[in-house]
């Protein structure tokens, strides 16, 4: 298949391998985290652990959007959710996502009229085809997800669809790397960019990861050699004593982003003050609201929108994970309370998230 199986070629990969252990000075340890939840289960799926170096060390980011979801938004949406006249819609990975009160599947089963979209141009037809009802769609996502959210409330003003509306949770990446770059118990020598986020961002937003921080970074695609590859590319600058950003995925990332989708983001989005990140706490600039011009289709603006506010479970140490302080498995919950099916912490949550990964591919 042309762009998997020579991005799974044995011979390419095993080089790649020998060249990570010869970049990999045995006198020092290497902190590299792979911030996209995507990388996080390549890595675990295609035992990419066990390839490298005993002091090559990976860590695993806050790139799952579903998990640094706060409960406290997931029971607002379900509050809505709750109104009889309202047809809630989400994709498919947020149905088993709990608040404090239960997941939307769970409040389906109780009857709410929740649907399962897997865009929303879906949530959009459902309203043109019940014109009776209220349809919400609850958006979610980096900026990857972003660009068909701002697309689909373009085509709703255009079409002057008055039933429709999005409960926006979209959440940006560069605020959450530049926080955990600030955290006082950072320990991370490089970065694995996210990959579909440069889709549309392009690479130019890192550039303050190597100018500010000295901290090499290589955005990456999703097959083995890409990781590989990307690790050697950031290796090579640790030995090299240098700082750059460096485009791995080039077969699909354009250096500076999807022009037209960050058109679209811009004139439909516009940056909140702050937002809540499970396990991160608030983050200042992170996430995006609906502007003014669109509040006819803004959830937050046209419905009562209760502003929940959970505290995260104390005893998960998500943020110790996302930070990369503590391993999955070192959590005191992991795999014992806090499980894929009984999950309580974020990275648990959804089935990119780290736990979730680790449990899938170490555990079972």
């Amino acid at each position: 298949m042309l762009f998997v199986d020579e991005f799974r070629n044995p011979e390419l990969i095993q080089r790649a391998v020998d060249e990570i252990h010869a970049l990999a000075d045995p006198k020092r340890e290497y902190r590299v985290m792979e911030v996209c939840g995507g990388h996080t289960h390549a890595i675990f799926r295609f035992g990419l652990k066990g390839l490298l170096p005993p002091n090559v060390e990976l860590i695993h980011g806050p790139g799952c959007p579903v998990c640094v979801l706060p409960m406290g938004r997931i029971d607002d949406g379900l509050e809505l959710a709750g109104d009889p006249n309202v047809i809630f819609t989400a994709f498919g990975d947020m149905m088993r996502v709990p608040g404090s009160k239960g997941s939307p599947l769970e409040s389906k089963a109780r009857g709410a009229d929740v649907r399962i979209v897997y865009s929303p141009l879906d949530a959009l037809k459902i309203a043109q085809q019940n014109p009776d009802r209220q349809v919400v769609f609850f958006a979610i996502g980096f900026e990857t997800t972003a660009p068909s959210t701002a697309l689909t409330l373009l085509r709703a003003r255009g079409l002057s669809v008055k039933n429709f509306a999005v409960f926006s949770n979209h959440v940006t990446i560069i605020p959450a790397i530049r926080a955990i770059l600030e955290s006082p118990d950072m320990r991370l020598d490089a970065f694995i960019g996210p990959g579909h986020v440069s889709t549309v961002i392009g690479c130019r937003p890192y550039e303050f990861i190597v100018r500010n921080y000295r901290c090499p970074i290589a955005v990456s695609g999703f097959e083995p050699l890409d990781i590989l590859q990307s690790l050697v590319m950031v290796l090579r600058q640790l030995r090299d004593g240098v700082a750059k950003v460096e485009n791995q995925y080039n077969r699909v990332v354009p250096w500076e982003g999807n022009l037209a989708a960050l058109r679209a983001m811009a004139e439909v989005f516009e940056v909140r003050p702050y937002f809540e990140w499970r396990g991160l706490g608030f983050i200042t600039q992170s996430a995006l609201r609906i502007r003014e011009a669109f509040a006819p289709w803004d959830a937050e603006q046209t419905m009562s929108v209760p502003g929940i506010c959970v505290t995260d479970p104390k005893a998960a140490q998500c943020g110790e994970v996302l930070k990369g302080v503590l391993k999955p498995h070192e959590c005191k919950l992991f795999g014992k309370e806090c499980t894929p099916e009984h999950p309580i912490g974020a990275l648990m949550v959804s089935s990119e998230g780290a736990c979730a990964a680790h449990f899938k591919y170490a555990v079972t």
